[in-house]
């Protein structure tokens, strides 16, 4: 599976693991130094939005990194409906060719690394957002291979671009999201 056909799966299981967060949950701290749960939230919002725009050539549009998306109502609904649009966008192969990007920087960066970057973001930061809330991430096998075989060719560039941390060293036979995570520079034995 690749991850062009693995972004609506990821998509899908970030939109639920955000509609189960327990209100009450939002400020708790993250797997990501520094940042609450909301923090992640707001991100994988922001830059989802972003991944669209990215898709259709356009520039960014709508609130910067300082919008806080969960004080809105109805937040976890928009959300849903905007990973599912860009999860869309993507779908198309002509998409994953050529040069794209997120802050509407001019040069881009090649479509197919940004594409798996959003993937990835559904993925890495909705696994932050479970652990750090008790919830199960319930990806599918085939979205966690997918994530896997992307982040194994591109995470040293994701390194040069402060995107991932250094290797957090997991077993060999761990759960493949833990090996995952454990690439990407998570703890997969991270608890709050």
């Amino acid at each position: 599976m690749s991850v062009r056909e693995q972004m609506l799966p990821a998509a899908e299981a970030a939109a639920r693991i955000l509609r189960e967060i327990p209100a009450d949950r939002l400020d708790d701290p993250s797997p990501c130094p520094g940042w609450s749960v909301r923090d992640v939230v707001n991100h994988i919002i922001l830059w989802n939005g972003r991944g669209e725009s990215a898709a259709r050539r356009l520039p960014p549009a709508g609130p910067g990194e300082e919008h806080d998306f969960t004080a809105e109502p109805g937040w976890t609904d928009r959300f849903a409906e905007q990973a599912r649009r860009t999860a869309e966008a993507w779908g198309d192969p002509a998409v994953w060719e050529g040069r794209t990007s997120l802050s509407g920087a001019v040069e881009g960066m090649p479509a197919p690394f940004v594409g798996g970057l959003l993937c990835s973001e559904l993925v890495l930061h909705g696994w932050d957002v479970a652990v750090a809330t008790g919830l199960d991430p319930g990806f599918a096998p085939e979205t966690v291979q997918a994530e896997w075989d992307y982040l194994v060719t591109t995470v040293e560039l994701g390194r040069e671009y402060k995107v991932f941390g250094e290797e957090v060293p997991v077993p060999g036979d761990a759960p493949l999201l833990d090996r995952v995570v454990g690439l990407s520079g998570r703890d997969p034995r991270w608890t709050p």
